[in-house]
């Protein structure tokens, strides 16, 4: 058993953290959304399925239950995929159908893109879908109805809002922790964890995990560990693959976000999912509606 293994099977006082995996195409990402046209998806070369093996191979060996937020339009053309995550035992949840942020659709297109992702993502892994993950995080003040929506459409938990400041998503007013958007309904919202350093707030997933020092993700779980909430950790199965294709003429900030220490990432991943106590989201959401009960 690696030694990371070891060490987190030995520690079991934190509260249980949430692992979460976006399921998306290496094209299909907010950095390129105006730069490559969704009509010639189909004609580039798909490593989503390769990706994901390479991630749930990660957390067979660590040990690992983790929740995948998957796109329709994926679950649509790689249900054997769909099928894999859930026979290794992992929770499929929603990612929207096909990485459209929320704030761009109306209350009714946004009604109608749940449903053909979820229809999708259930006839592919024949397990229900209970939680939903918006695009880029893109669940904030501008979209008042999508809470609505979601508990209409019998979701029980979100994890939709980036409770900081950024030039491409965020909500610096919500919440750092779960909390209930609607007095009415059960769902829940379950804010990506963030660090706390001062009155500055600074994302730990995906990019900002494989760009800056690990350790920095290490405070940020523990602060949330010791309020005695899960944290909520996400990255991308792209992000461990340093071979895919080079878009060279995307914006240059662009480039530098979705390229930088690809290399890194599986690395550093390893030792993350050794250091706290990880599971699928749908089991942080359950403590965390006990608590808001």
């Amino acid at each position: 058993m690696p030694p990371e293994v070891k060490a987190k099977s030995q520690t079991k006082t934190s509260p249980l953290n949430g692992m979460s995996v976006d399921v998306e195409e290496w094209f299909q990402v907010g950095a390129f959304e105006r730069t490559i046209d969704k009509g010639d998806w189909d004609r580039l070369d798909s490593r989503v399925e390769a990706n994901t093996d390479a991630v749930l191979s990660l957390f067979a060996e660590t040990g690992t239950r983790a929740t995948f937020f998957t796109l329709g339009w994926v679950a649509h053309r790689h249900p054997g995929l769909i099928r894999r995550i859930v026979d290794a035992g992992h929770e499929m949840a929603s990612h929207g159908w096909d990485h459209q942020r929320v704030f761009t659709m109306t209350a009714d297109q946004f009604r109608a893109d749940l449903a053909r992702a979820q229809a999708a993502i259930e006839d592919a892994s024949g397990q229900a879908v209970t939680g939903y993950r918006a695009p880029s995080f893109s669940i904030d003040q501008r979209t008042p109805w999508a809470h609505p929506v979601l508990a209409e459409a019998g979701y029980r938990y979100s994890s939709s809002v980036a409770p900081l400041r950024h030039d491409h998503y965020g909500w610096a007013e919500s919440p750092r922790y779960a909390w209930r958007p609607l007095p009415d309904a059960d769902l829940i919202e379950l804010p990506v964890t963030v660090g706390q350093w001062g009155s500055r707030r600074l994302a730990t997933g995906g990019g900002f995990f494989r760009m800056l020092p690990a350790k920095l993700t290490d405070i940020a779980v523990g602060q949330v560990n010791r309020d005695r909430h899960g944290a909520i950790f996400y990255f991308h199965p792209w992000e461990v693959d340093p071979d895919q294709p080079r878009v060279a003429h995307a914006p240059l900030r662009s480039r530098i976000r979705h390229y930088s220490r690809l290399s890194a990432m599986a690395g550093k991943l390893r030792g993350l999912l050794g250091r706290h106590d990880w599971g699928r989201v749908d089991q942080v959401a359950a403590e965390e509606a006990a608590r808001l009960a």
